[in-house]
């Protein structure tokens, strides 16, 4: 596996360039889509219980769950990104 990983939470990471979408849970067509993954075999429950404050989407239609606000996780996406830059060049 090659790529850039980007923390989730509790030690959980996800591939940074298979991420389609970061989005907030809360929304009628997000929980539509998360019951729609659930019943498909495709949603990915990283929260350990807690509860879900963020939903990514991958490219391979599968859906994360995660206990990190979606801010965060754009952070961490970005920062890590920057991070990597700043080492090779």
């Amino acid at each position: 596996m090659s790529g850039r990983l980007v923390h989730i939470g509790f030690g959980n990471m996800i591939v940074a360039e298979r991420i389609v979408a970061i989005v907030h849970p809360s929304s009628a067509p997000i929980k539509r889509m998360k019951e729609e993954a659930r019943e498909g075999g495709r949603l990915i429950d990283a929260t350990q219980g807690r509860k879900t404050r963020a939903i990514l989407v991958t490219d391979s239609n599968h859906v994360v769950m995660s206990a990190i606000q979606p801010e965060t996780i754009v952070t961490r996406y970005e920062g890590e990104g920057e991070d990597a830059r700043k080492t090779e060049g």
